[in-house]
């Protein structure tokens, strides 16, 4: 229960079964009664990188409830209207609140077919249970790449202390979008991922201005398996645990740049340095230029 605002807040990790690992994310299934401020106060109070909050029930039915998985004659998904706030501002997409939301949802309705109205766009989340644990998997608004300026580069690198010749030439710097914009820079070595130690004012200066939510720290461990990390400085935390919005992304620029065929699944290993080991798997489909990402989670008590 939250002091400031007496709506019932859920606590959830995504991206692993275990509540020590992962994303947590804060959940409010109802609040129809909550201001910006409040929303606002809600997440700042819990701390943690987002929170979600469900503003609105929509009706079913309609064309867009119907786009994952089953199309037209399928049961109606249920939708809502979700937004997403960090401790410092309101954010348009959140990955892991969206699967802590959908996971939130199926323990109390059932696992089955959501559909989250975000500013971002419609973002489609179906829930299944595998043996014990829920599933949820996302699938992303139309993703897009873009080039980054090299002032721009050069202020990035300066702001996290990486030299030039400590980025992987095979992965090129590039700002990519699925609900939310991020950066991507790929280390040239597991040693220079783990060495996140960067001037927080100075990134949160360039990321305002170039509208980025994070930046997404890569290192490639084998052709579809990679060690991610987020620096979050705009949403008020140094690092992200567990980022959903930013897997999406990242598979779009792999698949942009032919660094992975258009069919792929991708296991992205994340939370690891920060002692909150977690794994989000993307998945990319032929033909079909949005991207999915899918993840346990499980309830944080107390």
């Amino acid at each position: 229960m939250s002091q400031n605002s007496g709506a019932e807040v859920l606590r959830y990790t995504a991206f692993s079964a275990d509540p020590e690992g992962g994303n947590p994310a804060g959940v409010v299934l109802d609040a129809s009664g909550l201001d910006d401020a409040a929303m606002l106060a809600v997440a700042a109070e819990l701390g943690y990188s987002e929170s979600a909050f469900l503003t609105g029930r929509d009706g079913p039915g309609d064309a867009a409830s119907r786009e994952e998985p089953g199309g037209e004659g399928a049961p109606a998904a249920r939708a809502y209207t979700v937004r997403y706030f960090s401790p410092k501002a309101e954010v348009p997409f959140c990955g892991h609140a969206t699967v802590a939301t959908a996971l939130a949802l199926a323990e109390r309705d059932g696992p089955g077919d959501l559909v989250s109205r975000t500013r971002a766009g419609t973002v489609p989340v179906t829930v299944a249970r595998e043996g014990t644990e829920l599933r949820a998997t996302l699938t992303s608004v139309a993703p897009h790449v873009r080039d980054i300026a090299p002032g721009d580069l050069a202020e990035a690198l300066a702001a996290l202390d990486w030299p030039v010749a400590g980025l992987d030439p095979a992965l090129p710097p590039r700002i990519a979008f699925a609900g939310a914009r991020h950066l991507v820079l790929a280390a040239a070595t597991r040693e220079r991922l783990a060495d996140l130690d960067y001037d927080f004012a100075r990134l949160e200066a360039l990321m305002h201005r170039l509208d980025l939510t994070t930046l997404q720290l890569v290192w490639r461990a084998a052709p579809t398996v990679f060690h991610v990390r987020d620096p979050f400085p705009v949403g008020g935390v140094v690092e992200d645990p567990a980022t959903g919005a930013a897997a999406a992304a990242f598979g779009a620029y792999l698949r942009a740049e032919g660094l992975v065929p258009d069919a792929a699944v991708l296991t992205l290993h994340q939370g690891e340095d920060m002692g909150r080991p977690g794994t989000l798997t993307v998945e990319l489909r032929a033909g079909d230029e949005r991207v999915r990402v899918s993840g346990t989670g499980t309830r944080i008590e107390g």
